[in-house]
């Protein structure tokens, strides 16, 4: 069953995958296992999406990468829409579920254990091939995990230091990680407002990812881009209030800040455009006077 899973995956562009025992990992929400049937004595087979494409190197890129393409979760659907009912029928006498973030298992460290990478120093699950570039999700299944899984102790980075003194929160800059910063609602104060300025961005912050050796090591053997045609089709690399106020109601919610609503990207938006606006003219004004 477990090798059928994995080249089912294999089909979809998803590579890296393990079964671990539900008994190994750190139950999150119990209760997500209890809705669909399954005990911790079955296996999830934890696996990594590959999300990074050509769009998400555009220099005039304002969003975190992993917001460029459409929601992940709507490829997860996809994936769980083509892959269950396959499994149903070649295995009957057994239960499947897919998860994806809102997870019954602590998915950073299941895949750590299993075998697909290592944490890093900024919390994230940091692959050989893809860098930290990946999503996590599962299929969970009450069948009992295979004899040949491997569990090891998860592994740390090699703390050298790098997403530290990139980040602005531990550089003293904001209170926060910037990426909260973005998605919190109301209104932002003059300083939050400066940084989504100075470091251009109206959604997330990728600046810890950036600067890690493990991406540069990914970039210069040239295995980041994902394989997986969704996060090719539609990129958005460059918001503008126009663009986002222009969206359909169901075109907004194929995006992966749809969930935070479209007043509290549209409140960046106007931050940093004003912004933009007045440094162009500014910059106009001092040419017009030379």
């Amino acid at each position: 069953m477990f090798e059928r899973i994995r080249r089912l995956l294999l089909e979809n562009g998803i590579e890296l995958s393990a079964p671990i025992a539900l008994a190994d990992c750190t139950l999150s929400r119990p209760y997500l296992l209890d809705r669909v049937g399954i005990d911790d004595k079955g296996t999830a087979v934890i696996f990594a999406i590959p999300y990074h494409t050509p769009s998400c190197e555009s220099p005039q890129r304002n969003c975190s990468r992993y917001a460029v393409g459409r929601d992940y979760h709507l490829f997860v659907k996809q994936l769980s829409h083509t892959i269950l009912p396959v499994l149903k029928e070649e295995y009957p006498t057994f239960r499947f579920a897919m998860f994806a973030d809102h997870s019954p298992i602590d998915e950073r460290e299941a895949a750590a254990r299993a075998g697909l990478g290592l944490l890093g120093k900024n919390k994230l699950l940091i692959t050989e091939k893809y860098a930290s570039y990946v999503f996590l999700a599962e299929l969970v299944t009450n069948a009992p995990p295979p004899d040949t899984r491997t569990l090891t102790e998860p592994r740390s980075c090699d703390n050298c230091g790098a997403c530290i003194a990139a980040c602005p929160m531990l550089l003293g800059k904001a209170s926060e990680c910037l990426s909260a910063v973005t998605q919190r609602k109301g209104s932002l104060f003059d300083n939050e407002q400066r940084l989504l300025v100075e470091f251009d961005t109206v959604w997330g912050c990728d600046l810890c990812q950036e600067v890690c050796p493990y991406t540069k090591e990914a970039i210069k053997n040239g295995t980041v881009t994902s394989p997986i045609p969704f996060f090719h089709t539609d990129p958005l690399p460059r918001l503008t209030y126009e663009r986002i106020q222009g969206m359909t109601d169901q075109q907004f919610s194929e995006r992966a800040y749809a969930w935070r609503g479209r007043e509290v990207i549209l409140r960046n938006l106007i931050v940093t455009e004003r912004e933009n606006a007045e440094t162009a003219s500014r910059e106009k004004e001092e040419e017009a006077g030379e």
